[in-house]
């Protein structure tokens, strides 16, 4: 591994590594896939991964005003990785679909009559999107691995690239950039890529949101504890999995005493989208403007209900309930 910039390069095994050990609260139910576009092949020297890290993310921060770098890892040419933003933070990287999700930017130009990949950055694509899943749990499908291409580019709606879409990952990547291409062409090749997990997970008794913009985690369950040193806090949205509880404190990992006073967070539930397309409205009625949809099978947690109607996100979209399967 080397660092430069505050961003750390792997090599695909060291990322393997690198994440299966990594402490993470947020809860992750979706892996977004896009093509840098600009930076191509052409401005890929062999040597140059942290120059281009550096650009991006000024780009990022400069000129579309976002507080950090978009994504959170990088996939170069030649098969290395780099860090991009925090994991513990959202992407900055689909309008309105950042929540719960990790972001990777793979670097090039991947429409039809662009950039070819090379066998290298195809074989780290999937190794890291596989380890991704690995790690978070997460079946591959058109659920829980998604295009770019896929999503409204002003509302952010998912139309499945039928109009005001851009082709990223695009046109070219593995296969195509279509719904049907990814479940035919890229989920399969996931799917290979991830050994069998045998091993006990203890079962999760709730989810909670972070009401507050820091919420530090301690090695126990008091605010006497010292604050953990091997991962960041917790930050202000973030749905963190409840592993045990005591004394109005939560243990937030299954392996580690690690620990978050409950009175900075809310409960939040988890459902399963059980219709084929389902109405996001901004407010709990269907006389409320319509602001996206939602496909069968998308995994959403619910902030309040109302009505027969379920807030799916801090911000106000809301979605009928008789479409949820609850978990």
């Amino acid at each position: 591994m080397e660092t430069k910039y505050g961003f750390t390069k792997m090599t695909v095994s060291e990322f393997e590594k690198y994440i299966a050990n990594l402490k993470i609260g947020r809860t992750i139910l979706r892996i977004q896939q896009h093509h840098t576009y600009i930076p191509s092949y052409i401005h890929f020297k062999g040597d140059n991964h942290f120059e281009l890290q550096k650009s991006m993310k000024n780009t990022h921060v400069n000129v579309n005003g976002w507080a950090d770098i978009g994504q959170h890892f990088s996939i170069f040419p030649d098969g290395t990785v780099l860090t991009g933003r925090s994991i513990e933070k959202s992407p900055a990287c689909i309008t309105g679909n950042n929540a719960n999700a990790i972001c990777i930017e793979n670097i090039g130009n991947f429409d039809k009559g662009a950039d070819m990949m090379t066998d290298a950055q195809k074989m780290a694509v999937l190794k890291i999107t596989a380890a991704l899943c690995k790690k978070f749990s997460l079946t591959p499908n058109t659920n829980t691995i998604v295009y770019h291409n896929w999503y409204d580019l002003s509302t952010g709606a998912r139309n499945n690239g039928t109009k005001n879409n851009k082709s990223c990952p695009g046109t070219n990547f593995f296969g195509g950039n279509k719904v049907e291409d990814c479940a035919k062409y890229f989920i399969p090749l996931v799917a290979q890529n991830i050994q069998p997990i045998v091993e006990y997970l203890p079962k999760v008794l709730k989810y909670v949101s972070v009401t507050s913009d820091i919420l530090n985690i301690r090695t126990g369950s008091s605010s006497s504890k010292p604050k953990v040193k091997e991962r960041e806090p917790a930050l202000l949205g973030a749905v963190l999995r409840v592993y045990e509880e005591k004394n109005n404190w939560y243990k937030i990992s299954s392996s580690a005493e690690h620990w978050v006073y409950a009175n900075y967070t809310k409960e939040v539930k988890r459902a399963l989208v059980n219709t084929d397309i389902l109405n996001v409205r901004s407010g709990c009625g269907t006389a409320f403007p319509k602001l996206g949809s939602l496909t069968k099978g998308t995994e959403v947690f619910i902030y309040a209900q109302e009505n027969g109607w379920s807030q799916i996100s801090m911000e106000s979209r809301w979605v009928k309930d008789q479409y949820l399967d609850f978990m």
